[in-house]
């Protein structure tokens, strides 16, 4: 996961790249929707305003629940806010 701010942005964004070694489409497109809405539900409130941030899905993350990519999440995004 990266995260840093934008000039002159006050928006807060996500990108998910998923690469094809993690699984067939169906599986990184799950993995995308999955991240997208952990991203909305709950993780877009605890970031700082123009913070964006790109989430880079590793071999493995297939098999992940949306509860188990939500708490990953949850715990870098908590990491990344006490640095930004």
């Amino acid at each position: 996961m990266y995260a840093g701010r934008m000039r002159g942005d006050e928006t807060s964004r996500l990108g998910v790249t998923v690469s094809k070694r993690v699984g067939i489409a169906v599986v990184r497109n799950a993995i995308k929707r999955r991240v997208r809405e952990a991203y909305r539900m709950r993780l877009r409130a605890m970031l700082p305003e123009g913070v964006s941030v790109v989430v880079i899905a590793r071999a493995g993350a297939g098999g992940l629940t949306s509860d188990a990519i939500g708490g990953e999440l949850n715990a870098m995004i908590r990491a990344i806010s006490q640095r930004i």
